[in-house]
């Protein structure tokens, strides 16, 4: 238990730690250019405050149009997939077509809303993990919980978790390419889901000092893009940066 308290407080710490350095590390790029920008905010400060109010409601307008954009079904071809066939199925067959944020709600199996259960997915948590447990990854076991017994899913094979973890690390380090549109879309939307589940400083835990500030770092990086221009870019995948938009502004 203190071995456990200790690393957290510790990953807490180095947490902090980097993103005071990212904050320290960009005030100091912008130090050299302080003073020029207060003259010019100086000589044209209604102007300015005016052209900055117009540019960031454009902003957020263009945010909120990205994640309410209507999903439709270009090609509803079998994937292999018994989930994801099942959602295009969904999709393909709702009229009026829904906006990405109903749908990360339909999908995910946790809406409550009586008039469209009929396009809610039936027991995701389950059958991911019952799919996780044909493929070796995890395993079944019964544990008691006061009253009643409660089905449980342990990790059974570390090696495939730690493959991913090394591949999400190499990512953002030794194989850092610094252009999202040049990453691997799949790494690229599991470092940005994890961030947003709150579970991705876990796989830079074992990481040095250094390499995770670094690797923090780059992540925000990543974080501070806008979706709605990124989406806006050629040959993207513009529901990738739609579903970015909804977990991560």
């Amino acid at each position: 238990m203190s071995t456990l308290t200790q690393r957290t407080s510790g990953l807490v710490q180095r947490r902090t730690e980097a993103i005071r350095s990212a904050a320290a590390e960009k005030e100091k790029e912008s130090g050299g250019e302080e003073d020029e920008v207060r003259r010019g905010e100086e000589e044209d400060d209604d102007k300015g405050d005016s052209k900055e109010t117009r540019l960031t409601l454009m902003e957020e307008v263009l945010l909120l149009g990205l994640k309410d954009r209507e999903v439709i079904c270009k090609s509803d071809a079998p994937t292999g997939d018994v989930l994801l066939d099942e959602a295009l199925k969904h999709i393909k067959e709702t009229q009026p077509p829904e906006n990405v944020q109903s749908w990360i709600e339909l999908l995910s199996g946790e809406t409550w809303n009586p008039l469209k259960l009929h396009y809610q997915l039936r027991n995701v948590r389950e059958r991911l993990a019952k799919n996780l447990v044909e493929k070796g990854v995890l395993t079944t076991e019964k544990q008691n919980f006061l009253l009643f017994d409660m089905t449980t899913h342990p990790l059974t094979n570390s090696t495939i978790k730690q493959r991913l973890v090394k591949k999400v690390q190499d990512s953002v380090l030794e194989k850092w390419v610094n252009d999202p549109h040049r990453m691997d879309k799949r790494v690229l939307a599991l470092i940005l889901l994890a961030h947003s589940s709150d579970v991705l400083e876990n796989a830079f835990a074992p990481l040095q000092d250094e390499q995770y500030d670094l690797a923090m770092k780059r992540v925000h990086t990543l974080l501070e893009l806008e979706p709605e221009k990124e989406s806006a870019k050629p040959n993207v995948n513009e529901l990738m940066w739609a579903v970015v938009a909804a977990f991560t502004k």
